[in-house]
């Protein structure tokens, strides 16, 4: 098969992923009108943990667990405590408006490769950070106390969370090879038991079983979880970087216009205007990344 074949399959397969990673918001949404949060969130990464181990086991892929000191701190933070604040936030809040506030996380990126990579912030990426603190400003509203502030604090939380597995894992493969996909497996398999523990212990409404919350667990673990995870692999290695980071900024577009079409979110005018500034601060940084690792990998023009 062709390069350009490949680059154009990988194309296709980055759309798909954005429109499912995008609709996965609302279809979480749903099933948490029917579920409690917490409930919600261990089920939702156990029918990824299934989805993934038959995917592996069909593919003939060892589910033999490596790197498993990463792993549980991994699965702890990047999966456990990024599903527990995320799907709380969620289930406070609307899903455009989590899926902006979770999608600072490349922000919280630059601040923690600092002194964990030896990443200094250079250039335009500190426009970027200015940009993406003063439109999280205007969204968390501060100076409006009727509106709730918790849910968007922890939808932040969440991309915080997410970006320190990010930096995380990228210092374990600047060290050593290996299996990513056999990696997510134990990942998520051990981020599911403190999400179970808290669903266990923490007091919450019950399952409304039915067709909606069943179809939002299916959608959200066998679809986002599972086949997403496969496509942003695909993805990772065949797209230049930059493109697949530009690419992603489509997922809280697609989750916001989803919302206010089947769920009828609308958004205050400081929080549209806090929205706009941090897609503009997300696409200077993946353009001004993409620009850099062009300039560094000239003949690879990929990760």
């Amino acid at each position: 098969m062709s390069a350009s074949t490949e680059k154009r399959r990988a194309a296709v397969a980055m759309v798909a992923l954005s429109l499912i990673w995008g609709y996965a918001w609302v279809t979480a949404k749903i099933g948490l009108n029917h579920s409690g949060a917490f409930d919600f969130a261990a089920l939702r990464v156990l029918v990824g943990v299934l989805t993934l181990a038959v995917a592996m086991l069909w593919a003939g892929r060892s589910l033999r667990p490596t790197h498993i000191r990463s792993a549980i701190f991994l699965g702890c933070i990047q999966t456990g405590a990024f599903l527990i604040f995320n799907t709380w936030a969620l289930a406070g809040s609307d899903p455009g408006k989590t899926s902006i506030l979770t999608f600072t996380m490349p922000f919280w990126v630059l601040l923690f490769a600092w002194p964990l990579l030896g990443e200094r912030i250079v250039g335009w990426q500190w426009v970027a950070v200015a940009l993406a603190l003063a439109g999280l400003g205007a969204i968390l509203e501060p100076w409006e106390m009727q509106t709730s502030i918790v849910p968007k604090l922890l939808a932040v939380a969440a991309g915080a969370c997410w970006a320190i597995g990010v930096v995380v894992a990228k210092r374990l493969h600047n060290r050593e090879k290996m299996d990513a996909l056999a990696f997510t497996f134990w990942q998520m398999l051990i981020g599911l038991v403190p999400i179970t523990l808290v669903a266990l212990l923490v007091p919450q409404r019950s399952m409304d079983w039915g067709w909606p919350l069943v179809s939002a667990l299916l959608f959200s673990g066998v679809i986002a979880t599972g086949l997403g995870w496969f496509l942003w692999l695909y993805v990772l290695h065949r797209l230049p970087a930059g493109t697949t980071s530009l690419s992603s900024l489509a997922i809280p577009v697609i989750a916001l216009i989803s919302s206010a079409i089947q769920l009828g979110e609308r958004l205050r005018l400081a929080e549209f205007v806090g929205m706009v500034m941090i897609g503009a601060a997300l696409a200077l940084n993946s353009w001004d990344t993409g620009r850099r690792q062009r300039a560094l990998e000239p003949t690879m023009g990929q990760e």
